[in-house]
């Protein structure tokens, strides 16, 4: 015998729970959507028409102008400093990193930033931070070139608490077969390591910056103890991560790159290894470059051991490239603030 079940579910219950009382607001999320979308169209390029809405976000590889393509993909976060900026109920900056973190490994491999998409997941949504986040993944986007296809925004009481979120992004590129990143079998003994400066902390390390302040009851409200334009520590903690692919690709297209290396987490020691061939190595002058005054107050009030700063930190240099000595006054003439900071050796 069939049942007749709304029927049933109606009549079961004389108190009918909703997804709003169990801390789920749809009409939120839908109100949400609405406000980016406005965000989103700023990101359009060619290939993507940034529409959001739809299960899935489409890329269309034939509008470039590519002849052996390979996709390259990467997936990040921000790390705790979104812990910061909870603190601070500062979110308009913190979707700039979680682009870059991407976009800036993407770069490392050689490729063009075509599409990002972010996961947005929170205890309680409120539209307007949402908006504030978005807006700043928007911004890496257009900074980055890349196009915002889609992302997903969670709700999850219980998981997360109120006034607590989480980042991860995901973006894809491209470059020519024959353009990939590293070139391991060019890279040999006496090419040059030149640095670009990094806009500060960029978004690895804040787990010791977190304590240092925890242990010494710093206030993040108090003006910074370094020199800095930021009216508190807070907002100088919280300067994004710089965006490098429209000033480095178009040096890696022409060939004047061997290698670039992204400097996250393990800093200059940890993550030029990566793109070097084992038989190589890098000597670095830790004196040709002024480490800016947020590394050395961390490393004061801390007691960090050098070593353990080198290996935290990028220290003010946020990406490293491989290049030969011919190609290197070439390279320092158009990149801002570019630096010899080391050279190729044996290993």
């Amino acid at each position: 015998m069939r049942r007749n079940i709304p029927f049933l579910l109606t009549a079961l219950s004389l108190h009918a729970s909703t997804y709003q009382e169990a801390g789920v607001d749809i009409d939120k999320g839908q109100e949400l959507v609405e406000l980016i979308k406005p965000l989103v169209k700023e990101t359009v390029r060619p290939g993507a028409d940034a529409e959001i809405g739809g299960f899935g976000g489409v890329f269309d590889l034939a509008k470039l102008c590519y002849n052996d393509p390979l996709l390259v993909s990467t997936t990040d976060g921000v790390g705790t400093k979104l812990k910061i900026a909870h603190d601070m109920n500062k979110h308009d900056t913190i979707g700039i990193d979680l682009v870059a973190m991407c976009v800036n490994d993407l770069l490392a491999q050689g490729a063009e930033p075509l599409f990002f998409l972010d996961y947005y997941a929170m205890g309680k949504l409120s539209p307007e931070e949402g908006y504030e986040i978005v807006s700043g993944i928007a911004t890496g986007c257009k900074e980055s070139g890349c196009a915002l296809t889609g992302g997903e925004t969670a709700e999850m009481p219980g998981l997360y608490r109120e006034g607590e979120y989480d980042l991860a992004g995901f973006a894809v590129g491209v470059v020519e077969r024959e353009k990939l990143l590293p070139k391991l079998d060019q890279i040999e003994e006496g090419d040059v390591v030149i640095g670009l400066p990094s806009s500060g902390l960029h978004s690895n390390g804040f787990s010791l910056v977190r304590k240092i302040i925890n242990d010494h009851n710093i206030s993040l409200e108090a003006p910074p103890p370094f020199e800095s334009s930021c009216p508190t520590l807070g907002e100088a903690l919280l300067v994004p991560t710089k965006i490098y692919g429209k000033q480095v690709l178009p040096l890696s297209r022409d060939d004047k790159i061997k290698a670039i290396a992204h400097i996250t987490g393990g800093g200059l020691v940890e993550n030029i290894p990566r793109v070097l061939p084992k038989t190589l190595k890098v000597s670095l002058d830790y004196t040709s470059w002024a480490v800016p005054p947020v590394f050395c107050w961390l490393q004061e009030v801390g007691d960090v051991e050098k070593s353990e700063m080198v290996r935290t930190f990028n220290l003010g240099i946020g990406l490293v490239l491989i290049a030969s000595r011919e190609n290197c006054q070439e390279i320092l003439n158009q990149l801002d603030g570019a630096k010899v900071i080391g050279t190729v050796d044996i290993n």
